[in-house]
């Protein structure tokens, strides 16, 4: 791949993250908290989301759309086909990795195990779930994240969520100095 090409697809996922960031902002108007970017050794987190309904955490995918045809992304419980491709790295591994990662860091500093639900967001692609039964980590269009959130139970009061942020911005004031 040409420097070029490189530089088009950096700005693509750039632009992803952005549009998924700004469409995930409105979520704070529903009691939310939303964070961008929190920075592990060697990787991040693109977005976390603290709700009644959970903390998710979720990982922007961005892919070039066809010329021509659908765009189409089949999820079968384990892996994302892009238009009948496999991507070369594995969505749903790095979104599983990075919630067992923050359910880590929010257990180690508070004592609790909090679940993680782990999210990849695509945007602009039309997303079809194949998998048989349910799945730990949901592969979605970023618009159909609310409603997703929307129909978990209700798991987290005032005081979970306030822990849960105080902890998170506690470990992101601790890495940026």
């Amino acid at each position: 791949m040409g420097l070029r090409d490189r530089f088009r697809n950096l700005y693509l996922g750039l632009d992803g993250e952005k549009a998924v960031g700004q469409y995930l902002e409105r979520l704070r108007s529903e009691g939310c908290r939303v964070y961008h970017d929190i920075i592990g050794k060697g990787f991040n987190i693109d977005h976390v989301v603290i709700s009644p309904h959970g903390v998710f955490v979720i990982e922007t995918k961005t892919y070039r759309k066809p010329s021509r045809g659908q765009a189409v992304v089949e999820y079968d419980g384990e892996r994302i086909l892009i238009n009948g491709f496999e991507p070369e790295r594995n969505a749903v591994i790095q979104a599983r990795a990075l919630g067992r990662w923050l359910r880590e860091i929010l257990e180690e500093s508070t004592s609790r195990k909090f679940p993680v639900k782990s999210v990849v967001v695509l945007p602009g692609w039309f997303v079809e779930v194949q998998a048989k039964t349910k799945t730990d980590v949901w592969v979605l269009n970023p618009k159909a994240l609310p409603s997703f959130v929307a129909h978990e139970p209700v798991i987290f009061g005032a005081d979970d969520i306030a822990l849960i942020s105080s902890r998170i911005n506690t470990y992101m004031q601790d890495v940026i100095p």
